[in-house]
């Protein structure tokens, strides 16, 4: 059975900037993982897609021309991206609350929600963000992969700041989504904390099924459904496994499941465009239907797949959102 699909992370903007960041790629027909020839045939389609930014010094030499800036590669990934929603307003529209992505659906149109994935292209400056939702973005993690001026990542360690603690608190008043994705143990514990409505992990998976640093621990995914978020399974194949396969990523579902019984706190985050390897059997966006066919084989009824597939990640845009 085919259900419409909500998926709450993609790099896609940042691979349509193709070779030296110079706007080069098109949404309507490509080879990445993601365009809208493919997702046209789904039953219905909401994607969020991220702009990507980090400190320069964290890519390989030769990565970017010369100079370019976090504030360069965020300003050319929007623009990018702009762009070709504009040129395809056909087929995607933005949506900027949860009744635009209904009504979206309804019209047989594609969602665009946009968000943020790394904050080094603002500066990490929580006053920037007024400015951000007023383009329309709806989502944003306080950073990527670097120790920062918010908190600490999965690979540096570091709670949360200060000024991170300003950051959440102004991105929840605005009605921005927080993503918690690549951030330190102890800055996820500082979020769950502090936070006020729903936070959800975009692109995450089961610690206890892939020990991972960038995947939740069984303690983390009970505070995310605390919160009323949700967690977005994450087709990478280093956070699904050895030997990655659609039936050892729906082990990540079922794992989540044990915890969550009628799995109302589980989404798809796919990471789609920002990961270099699948699992066998999946190409992109295409083959969305192939795991929500196996999560049937397996038991799953199709009220439980429908919801980690649309309603959850729906829900948080409606709390949150606003």
């Amino acid at each position: 059975m085919n259900f419409p699909v909500f998926d709450l992370h993609c790099d896609t903007a940042w691979k349509l900037l193709g070779e030296g960041m110079q706007l080069t790629g098109q949404l309507a027909a490509n080879s990445l993982h993601i365009d809208l020839e493919r997702a046209g045939k789904l039953p219905g389609y909401a994607q969020c897609f991220a702009c990507f930014t980090a400190p320069m010094e964290l890519f390989p030499e030769g990565y970017a021309p010369a100079g370019i800036t976090p504030a360069d590669m965020f300003e050319r990934e929007m623009i990018v991206l702009l762009r070709e929603l504009e040129k395809n307003t056909d087929k995607i529209r933005i949506a900027y609350t949860a009744e635009d992505v209904r009504q979206n659906l309804k019209s047989g149109v594609i969602s665009a929600i946009l968000t943020m994935e790394g904050t080094a292209g603002i500066g990490y400056d929580p006053m920037l963000l007024q400015d951000l939702y007023g383009i329309g973005f709806r989502m944003t993690t306080l950073g990527w992969n670097e120790k920062n001026a918010l908190c600490g990542s999965h690979k540096t360690g570091g709670g949360l700041t200060e000024q991170g603690k300003d950051f959440l608190l102004e991105a929840e008043r605005l009605g921005m989504i927080v993503d918690v994705s690549h951030c330190s143990d102890e800055a996820f514990w500082g979020i769950i904390e502090l936070a006020e409505k729903p936070v959800i992990v975009s692109h995450s998976n089961s610690r206890a099924v892939c020990c991972n640093s960038r995947n939740l621990t069984d303690d983390m995914f009970r505070a995310i459904c605390q919160t009323g978020g949700v967690a977005g399974i994450n087709l990478y194949a280093d956070f699904i496994g050895d030997d990655a396969s659609i039936d050892k990523l729906c082990d990540h579902v079922f794992h989540f499941l044990e915890l969550d019984p009628e799995g109302r706190h589980i989404a798809l985050g796919g990471d789609l465009d920002g990961c270099d390897t699948l699992p066998e059997g999946i190409g992109g966006i295409e083959d969305y239907p192939l795991i929500a066919g196996r999560l049937l084989e397996r038991g799953l009824d199709k009220e439980t797949v429908k919801r980690i597939y649309w309603e959850n990640a729906l829900g948080v845009m409606e709390t949150c959102c606003m």
